[in-house]
């Protein structure tokens, strides 16, 4: 707990031979990451021998890349220093520069200076910072007497609408990349102290609902509802939409050659369809009865499903959850303004009349009085700023829906809510495309978990390696699954990217694949048990058997730990995480092996005479990049294997 604190950390860098008070800086949190401690260091060093402003000197300091061999480079160039030559300014800049118990001597290198970590201070300091936090340890909120929920102080209400299924349809590898990046998102938010209200806006009412109740009437069967209520709606869904297909052509046709498509959807399928839409919006009892016994069925199966993929939602919502009160307020503040008008029997916004002109026209109210999904997600909004008086709102939910967002938001501040329409934001994904074969033709979440499941098991089976660390028991075949695909829809890819599903990448347990971090924190526990885990305690341990190369780099790679959280979290990528996660993975491999390539293509051997004050040093290191590694398993959603 001692360090947990600006007094405890200053305690221990005295102890270190380190000058306090500690340096700040804005935006800079030393109780949060341990490498803000250096940068401040470093930026108020620089300001002193330079003569420059700190200010300047700590926007100057970049995090160095694994090829440069150091740890953080100082940018010459932004401190407006000197009027040498810029290829001669590190060189000049460098004779004003003293080792500290913080730094080594800085490296030139043409504008830049690169600053390597003391090897003698940063063990001590990075075990104790994670030592006081453990599963605190990357998270925004540190302990002093007790969880702080933000750094200043203050509670903040958040609410992420993610996963948003339709029930009439199948689950997509869209819905499920949105069900992986959504909670893995909140549980970023999570650790930096916002409350977060985990929301599943169902796609459980309009015109799909409508063709699925005719659907039953034509195929439903009450027999085999019964016996898997989900299939057997998925099913009817697909025969009554394959009927309704040359309807939708001819509508589309007609619309396409400037025809009004009235007569057409006056008939037929459609008028069913809408038949049956309208009467649940009047409140039929017959249609409401359906449909409450879908969305009850839905509810239980998505449940279930959500929480073998370690899913939980505080909120299942949906288009029929929308209060009848914000619809008629956001169509009466609308025609009060002028923006809502009456077209060919529908109600819509013109946007390319009152901008922006690339949103154009969209229906909230259809010619037969049922209401559109953007009428409904509108209305949303303020159902749900009244319920829960929210600081932000994020969907996550397709690229492809960003104009229906920007739709969402412009017609807000046309109801003159800007300061509501300001706290939304759509974070967007691009599609999955190509599954394998068993995947493609999984049509609902849990049929895409089980064959997620049955791929991993194949692997684990025909596994040459050996790996007997994981163990193939029902439970943790199951768990390699499910952690095989969070890694590929978290992804492997940036969130922006559209990417091509390798079924191949679901099994294997080398390179960066979700089984592999599932085998790197098995030999950690293999390794700390076959140590002596009581004795191996911080206050036991001789540093100067961790000042050298692996352990060095490992060290280094679990101090940059809520580095990854935070830029994580600023720009919505979990990615990110599971970057670093792979990174540290490969780090601690260096140091497992008994023999193996290092960086520079040698190879290291672990001797078999180490002392037992070596083992004890390497046993704590481990427990605590154990520890690291599930800090970020647990943002991700990633259960390890006990």
């Amino acid at each position: 707990m001692a360090t947990c604190s600006i007094d405890g950390l200053e305690a221990l860098l005295r102890e270190l031979d380190v000058g306090v008070p500690i340096p700040t800086f804005a935006g800079s949190d030393a109780r949060w990451k341990p490498i803000d401690i250096y940068r401040s260091y470093l930026a108020d060093t620089a300001s002193k021998v330079l003569g420059c402003d700190a200010g300047l000197a700590y926007e100057a300091i970049q995090s160095a890349g694994g090829k440069d061999n150091s740890d953080l480079t100082l940018v010459l160039p932004k401190l407006k220093w000197g009027n040498s030559d810029p290829k001669d300014l590190a060189k000049e800049t460098f004779m004003k520069f003293r080792s500290t118990p913080l730094f080594q001597m800085p490296l030139p290198d043409g504008v830049h200076l690169r600053f390597v970590f003391s090897t003698l201070s940063l063990p001590r300091l990075v075990l104790s910072y994670i030592h006081d936090r453990m599963e605190y340890y990357g998270q925004g909120r540190p302990l002093i007497d007790q969880m702080i929920p933000l750094i200043d102080g203050t509670t903040k209400k958040m609410i992420i609408e993610f996963s948003s299924p339709n029930l009439a349809t199948k689950f997509s590898s869209h819905h499920l990349r949105s069900t992986v990046l959504g909670a893995q998102i909140a549980n970023l938010y999570e650790t930096m102290g916002w409350d977060v209200v985990r929301l599943n806006f169902l796609g459980d009412w309009g015109k799909e609902i409508g063709l699925l109740g005719v659907g039953w009437k034509k195929f439903g069967s009450e027999e085999a509802f019964q016996e898997n209520p989900m299939g057997h709606l998925h099913d009817i869904y697909e025969k009554i939409n394959e009927q309704f297909k040359p309807e939708k052509e001819t509508s589309r046709k007609a619309r396409d050659e400037g025809h009004d498509t009235a007569e057409i959807e006056r008939q037929g399928i459609f008028a069913e369809r809408d038949g049956f839409s309208k009467r649940m919006e009047d409140g039929e009892s017959e249609e409401i009865g359906f449909w409450k016994r879908v969305r009850d069925a839905s509810i239980a199966y998505y449940t279930h499903e959500y929480e073998r993929l370690g899913v939980k939602f505080d909120e299942f919502s949906g288009e029929s959850q929308v209060s009848p009160e914000s619809i008629a307020e956001v169509e009466s503040v609308l025609k009060e303004k002028g923006i809502y008008e009456e077209s060919d029997g529908s109600w819509i916004i013109d946007y390319s009349k009152h901008g922006p002109k690339s949103l154009g026209v969209s229906v909230l109210r259809g010619r037969t009085g049922s209401t559109s999904y953007l009428l409904r997600d509108i209305a949303a909004v303020l159902d749900r700023s009244k319920k829960y008086s929210f600081d932000k709102m994020i969907y996550v939910v397709a690229a492809e829906q960003d104009v229906h967002f920007q739709k969402v938001f412009q017609a807000l501040r046309y109801m003159g809510h800007e300061d509501l329409a300001a706290k939304l934001e759509h974070v967007n994904f691009g599609k999955v495309q190509g599954p394998s074969k068993g995947l493609k033709e999984a049509h609902l979440l849990g049929e895409i978990l089980d064959q997620s499941v049955k791929d991993t098991s194949d692997a684990l089976r025909s596994d040459s390696n050996g790996h007997t660390e994981i163990n193939d028991d029902e439970k943790s075949v199951e768990i390699l699954g499910v952690t095989s695909l969070i890694t590929q829809y978290c992804g492997l890819n940036k969130r922006a990217t559209s990417y091509t599903f390798n079924s191949q990448k679901l099994g294997p347990f080398e390179g960066n694949t979700g089984p592999s971090l599932q085998l790197c924190y098995a030999k950690l526990s293999a390794k700390i048990n076959d140590s002596n885990p009581e004795e191996a305690v911080l206050a036991n341990i001789d540093y100067t058997y961790l000042q050298e190369d692996p352990w060095m780099d490992l060290i280094r790679a679990m101090a940059k730990y809520p580095d990854a959280v935070d830029a994580a979290i600023k720009s919505h990528e979990p990615s990110l995480v599971l970057t670093y996660l792979f990174h540290l993975a490969e780090e601690l491999q260096y140091c497992l092996n008994d023999e193996s390539d290092d960086k520079s293509g040698s190879k290291r051997k672990t001797s078999p005479e180490e002392p037992p004050e070596a083992i004890l040093a390497q046993t704590v290191l481990y427990k605590y990049a154990q520890q690291v590694l599930k800090n970020g398993m647990a943002i991700l959603g990633i259960v390890p294997i006990s």
